[in-house]
């Protein structure tokens, strides 16, 4: 027998330990050929002083094993605990989350027989960064950050998924109408790279009408790519309407580490009662099995678990009395889907994973991200966030006062809003936050700006007692503008 894959077990928070029992039950049970590590990671790390809920001996054990199962984790209020998701998706590189959502009628109620789709979602970048700031009393920033490399490795990633699992489409969620620069980057790379498979239909949608148009007709998609936000929110969108999110598991894939896991959370209020369904966490392990080479195993499994459903054994979140046989617990559930290990559904499909191509990050995806071109970045003015809730025209005098010979006030904003100078035809708005975005432009567009011409500035600002909170350099590339204009500039 070839040497067993270690794995990292994390047994989480809430309902993880009961339901992490009930699915090592099944691995154990397939013939899987893995050595188990276990271990703390979640609330209680949290509560010992580790702001992302996860000890030294932990990430030891992760980073030596490549590979980490975990049950879901509670993170508590307040008290500026990280979530331990994220810190895990940054400091592994796991760049790209996988959840499949399947329906599995008619033993499991949905609008949506026929539902077969997968959510591609980018998993570093985008809000979830997490960079923030407090501008002034009234006005609170997050930061949306998208690069190029992030965008062509998960895109790329989403092609590549499609064709090793015979996907016939890739669609594109972008909201490239309002967030021109970072989703236009993502829909750019997105065209880009789908010229490269030529065989892969695509299409391209505005996020918030195609999440309206997943709600109501999944069919028309196959695999979706999209942002950290949007695919958070997507995902569990496709879950739920597949039937319940309770059933949905997910792969968080880097070029080095992996993490699998169910998608639902810890459910503290069930813990200890053995009425959690275990499937989200089991079809975890089948993406996990599959990732390592164990193709043999999480096939045997997935066709127990879906005799079991079709033989009516089932939990109480998805029982009903028209379809289902047996109200069970946890384990009780456990032990059915072991007695069907070798079975193989008649009703659904059976599934086939021998030889088939596994979930994996190594399709060479990191050395085909494209260097970034080096384009000629030109300094041509800065953008000062005033805290300031009087008179705009009271503010703008001041402020050109501050004005030097290489730099001039171009415009005053608020919220993204033109707020001086206003024509005759405008109407004159005074805000009610205490902050402006005042936009100064060089002079001389031929002759760009230096650091030091922005030093001057905000020591002019200083010496007119204007209290800034921020600032933002506004740059051109190549002589494209690399900032948004202001409505109405």
């Amino acid at each position: 027998m070839s040497k067993p894959t270690p794995i990292t077990i994390a047994y989480g928070d809430g309902i993880g330990p009961e339901i992490m029992e009930a699915v090592l039950k099944i691995i154990s049970y397939s013939g899987a050929n893995i050595e188990i590590e276990t271990i703390d990671i979640g609330e209680q790390k949290y509560k010992q002083g580790f702001t992302s809920g996860i000890g030294p001996k932990a990430w030891e054990s992760i980073k030596r094993n490549k590979i980490l199962f975990k049950a879901p984790i509670t993170t508590p209020q307040g008290g500026g605990y990280k979530s331990l998701n994220v810190t895990l998706r940054k400091a592994l590189g796991l760049y790209a989350n996988i959840r499949p959502a399947k329906a599995n009628t008619p033993f499991v109620k949905t609008n949506f027989p026929d539902m077969d789709l997968v959510v591609v979602r980018e998993n570093e970048e985008d809000l979830y960064a997490g960079v923030e700031y407090r501008v002034t009393n009234d006005i609170y920033q997050s930061v949306k950050l998208i690069s190029r490399p992030g965008c062509e490795r998960i895109v790329r990633y989403a092609f590549e998924y499609a064709k090793n699992n015979d996907r016939k489409k890739v669609s594109c969620f972008v909201k490239d109408n309002i967030m021109k620069m970072t989703d236009g980057l993502f829909h750019k790379v997105f065209d880009e790279i789908s010229a490269e498979y030529p065989d892969i239909e695509t299409d391209s949608h505005i996020v918030d009408i195609a999440a309206a148009r997943v709600a109501t007709n999944p069919g028309q998609f196959d695999v979706i790519v999209t942002e950290n936000l949007y695919g958070d929110i997507i995902s569990d969108i496709t879950a739920q309407i597949s039937g319940s999110v309770g059933l949905a598991g997910s792969s968080n894939i880097g070029d080095e580490y992996a993490m699998f896991e169910a998608i639902h959370g810890s459910a503290p209020t069930m813990a200890g009662q053995n009425r959690a369904n275990p499937s989200g966490l089991l079809q975890g392990a089948i993406l996990m099995l599959n990732h390592i080479g164990q193709g043999d195993a999480a096939e045997k499994i997935q066709n127990a678990w879906l005799k079991a459903l079709e033989d009516g054994q089932h939990t109480a979140d998805i029982y009903d009395e028209s379809t289902s046989k047996a109200k069970l617990g946890t384990q009780e559930f456990a032990d059915e889907v072991i007695k069907r290990l070798g079975d193989k559904p008649t009703t659904y499909p059976a599934v086939e994973y021998k030889g088939s191509k596994k979930i994996t990050s190594k399709f060479g995806i990191s050395k085909t991200v494209k260097a970034s071109r080096k384009e000629d970045a030109q300094l041509v003015g800065v953008d000062v966030f005033v805290k300031h809730s009087d008179n705009v025209d009271e503010l703008a005098e001041k402020l050109h006062d501050a004005e030097t010979d290489k730099i001039r006030l171009k415009v005053i904003s608020i919220m993204g809003q033109k707020a001086w100078p206003i024509a005759e035809h405008e109407e004159k708005k005074y805000p009610y936050i205490d902050g402006y975005c005042c936009r100064f432009k060089q002079v001389d567009e031929k002759q760009p700006l230096t650091p030091q011409d922005i030093l001057l500035l905000l020591s002019n600002l200083t010496e007119k007692d204007i209290s800034y909170s921020k600032l933002e350099y506004l740059q051109s590339y190549d002589g494209e503008l690399g900032y948004s204009k202001v409505q109405g500039e």
